[in-house]
């Protein structure tokens, strides 16, 4: 009798958590899908600004303007809430680790706000970051609402990093190995299960409520087997890119220390720099998701994709090195744009 009761006491536990989970893939749905609707019209609204400066003379101003006040609004942010620095992930695996707790509603305004605005300007940014903090500062908040404690709120968390990511890219499977992956670094029956159903919740939120399609959104296309080869060497010369990428990225931060800026205020470069950019090539700003979605699409002179990868490759620099995809945003979407010039070479 007491193994029966044991066994639905447990039963009932997980059916709670798993109810759980289901609040927060609506929550996090919900506010990555807001995340997400707004910087897409103020990347339209700015773009419109920026192709506005050679037509109207008073457009520069304005756009000087709207970016140096970008900058120095989110370096406040920043430097009152430090919280909100980095990609998510450590913050994230430092909280299941029990060696970060903060608060999270603090986190989630000015993560959600911060996120718009650094993003929303054009600078090449993606969106994972905020969306897994998003995401697991939900989770946070559902565990403290509900007296969640231990292992049950580290559940909760994992399961709201799962939502926000699936949420920003319409991939719940990824973003459930993702959690496991990169985040839980182990195996486990109830994070595996609660970060799939909140991940499925949150993208049917963001599927079915507000109407988003995948952030690269392609037909399915077959493969002739003599590509394959290919495939084989297109991967081994991306990892080389990648590589190099990653290392110059990691080292962008040493020549802003020559700028005399505030750590907090180094955005205000990029912020500056991406006027004349968003002037002459508007299709280029943001995450990279549209310019990906156009290469496919359209065909390309080699010259024109190896100008293209310059560009993207060297103010996806500038901007990561400035702190705000460091404070706002992981940076997986200008890599693959440039990952996705390269493999337009051989296309």
């Amino acid at each position: 009798m007491g193994i029966v009761q044991i066994y639905g006491s447990y039963k009932i536990s997980q059916i709670k958590t798993i109810f759980n989970g289901i609040i927060i893939g609506v929550l996090a749905g919900s506010v990555v899908s807001m995340f997400r609707w707004m910087i897409q019209h103020m990347m339209v609204f700015m773009q419109f600004l920026y192709s506005g400066v050679s037509r109207h003379p008073y457009f520069p101003v304005i756009c000087i303007l709207i970016n140096l006040m970008i900058g120095l609004f989110v370096g406040k942010l920043l430097k009152q809430q430090p919280d909100i620095k980095g990609s998510g992930i450590p913050q994230v695996e430092g909280q299941l680790l029990g060696e970060i707790d903060y608060n999270w509603w603090s986190v989630l305004w000015r993560k959600f706000i911060g996120g718009i605005l650094a993003i929303g300007s054009g600078l090449y940014l993606g969106r994972e970051g905020p969306s897994i903090q998003l995401g697991s500062t939900l989770g946070q908040g559902v565990a403290r609402l509900f007296n969640q404690v231990g292992f049950d709120r580290q559940v909760l968390i994992s399961s709201g990093t799962a939502a926000g990511l699936s949420a920003a890219f319409n991939a719940p499977i990824a973003s459930t190995l993702f959690v496991l992956e990169e985040i839980y670094h182990n195996f486990s029956t109830n994070i595996w299960v609660v970060s799939l159903t909140s991940a499925i919740t949150s993208d049917m939120v963001a599927t079915y409520v507000f109407g988003l399609k995948p952030v690269l959104y392609m037909q399915s296309t077959p493969l002739p087997l003599k590509y394959f080869v290919w495939v084989v060497i297109l991967g081994a010369v991306l990892g080389v890119v990648g590589r190099f990428y990653q290392i110059i990225i990691l080292s962008m931060s040493k020549w802003y220390q020559h700028t005399h800026l505030p750590w907090y205020l180094n955005g205000i470069i990029p912020l500056l720099l991406v006027i004349p950019l968003g002037m002459f090539f508007p299709r280029l700003l943001g995450g990279g998701s549209n310019i990906i979605l156009h290469l496919n699409a359209a065909g390309y002179a080699t010259s024109i994709l190896v100008f293209y990868f310059l560009i993207r490759f060297i103010f996806s620099m500038i901007s990561y090195g400035s702190g705000f995809s460091r404070y706002f945003s992981a940076n997986p979407l200008p890599g693959w744009v440039d990952r996705s010039h390269c493999g337009k070479y051989r296309d």
